[in-house]
């Protein structure tokens, strides 16, 4: 039998653990509560204006410098303007400082900027007007000194962008009926000299129309060529050989010459990797398997293992040249060789080595092209000869390559 005594202390016990569970539940709603988002302080007041607002005119843009007011809660200063498109912009820069950038100006005429304080209540300043007039939006100047010229299998642009704005170069061409409608190989890029290239065209007459557009959506206008693309095709990997000449240089164990060309552009070891223990210019050659006329080389560089894959980096070359003949001498000298092009590997980015941005890892990733000397000889053997690589040295770490031209 259960006593008196035990049953009055499980009741007790019973409501312990019930009153517990309750303030749980209530310390918890009131945590909720407390995370409600809003200003911590509750001054309604508004701070005072900035004042002795200047500007200095920028390329689409504006920088605005100020005197800050006394008030000790201020947070940040905010300056609202619109674009031509109608779009209300809103830039914010924090109280540590006196200057803010109004950018995204398609013209060069008046824009209207308000320039509120903000305190950390959240209430604003009275407003205070002040009306900027940028310098010509980068797109201009980059449309103007823009070349479009055919190419092998497509079309070549190069241009100017001294301010390494960001922008895309949009194209679009003519369907089976005539109409011109985008392409969808859009080129993006921030470099100061603009060359890249768009392929994958018939050899026949093709009506182009191109327009740079930066990422506020202000457009140049529009540039319309009609041009015929250069015959290329892919020459066959089937029909590439590895040539070992007297002179070449020795390979690292791990790898080989065939790694160039088996489909995989970057996985170790299927890549090629020269000896890094030879500091002088040094080379390797190999066969093509057909006589042809040769328009260019795209090269997978092999990207290290930093803290990402990293392009641009160690063995990959830099300045280099490609040599080609169809009678390679025995003894491994450049005796019959034809130089086709001396090159220089271009980081898009031209940011510190060892850095990749997006743009230099698209890069990479994509293959580099090296378009050939024009009037060269048809070659069947090539030798790539390297004589600086990212590091500073000579060695070569190749992820593939393919090689384009006409073999008919």
């Amino acid at each position: 039998m259960v006593s008196l005594t035990t049953k009055f202390s499980d009741m007790k016990t019973i409501r312990i653990n019930l009153s517990l569970m309750i303030a749980a539940i209530a310390i918890l709603v009131g945590g909720c509560q407390a995370d409600k988002l809003e200003p911590l302080e509750k001054n309604t007041s508004a701070p005072g204006p900035v004042s002795n607002v200047q500007y200095t005119a920028g390329p689409g843009n504006a920088t605005l410098t100020y005197a800050l007011p006394s008030d000790n809660d201020l947070l940040y200063v905010k300056a609202v303007y619109s674009l031509a498109n109608g779009k209300v912009m809103e830039v914010k820069a924090s109280y540590y400082g006196n200057t803010l950038k109004v950018e995204g100006f398609g013209d060069t005429e008046e824009h209207e900027v308000k320039l509120y304080a903000v305190n950390r209540s959240e209430v604003e300043s009275a407003p205070v007007s002040i009306k900027v007039r940028p310098l010509e939006n980068p797109i201009w100047g980059v449309f103007r000194s823009m070349k479009a010229l055919a190419d092998f299998g497509g079309i070549r642009f190069t241009a100017k962008n001294p301010a390494e704005a960001d922008l895309a170069i949009e194209i679009l061409t003519e369907d089976s009926k005539g109409r011109m409608v985008p392409t969808s190989k859009n080129i993006y890029t921030s470099t100061i000299d603009i060359d890249q290239a768009i392929r994958g065209y018939d050899p026949v007459s093709r009506k182009f129309a191109i327009t740079i557009r930066d990422r506020w959506l202000n457009y140049s206008d529009t540039l319309f060529t009609t041009l015929v693309p250069l015959y290329e095709a892919p020459i066959p990997k089937s029909g590439y050989r590895a040539v070992t000449l007297p002179s070449d240089v020795a390979l690292n164990t791990s790898t080989s010459i065939a790694g160039m060309w088996d489909g995989d552009t970057n996985g170790w070891p299927r890549v090629l990797m020269t000896s890094s223990a030879v500091l002088t210019p040094q080379w390797i050659t190999f066969d093509i398997g057909k006589l042809s006329s040769l328009s260019r080389i795209v090269i997978w560089d092999y990207p290290e293992y930093l803290s990402i894959r990293t392009y641009f980096y160690g063995g990959n070359l830099n300045e280099f040249e490609i040599w080609g003949t169809d009678n390679p001498p025995t003894d491994g000298s450049f005796n019959n060789w034809t130089k086709l092009g001396t090159f220089k590997s271009k980081k898009p980015s031209g940011a510190a080595y060892g850095t990749n941005t997006t743009e230099d890892v698209a890069a990479g990733a994509a293959g580099l092209n090296y378009t050939f000397d024009a009037g060269i000889p048809k070659v069947r053997y090539l030798r790539i000869k390297n004589n600086k690589n990212w590091q500073g040295t000579t060695f070569m770490s190749i992820g593939e390559i393919q090689v384009y031209g006409d073999p008919r």
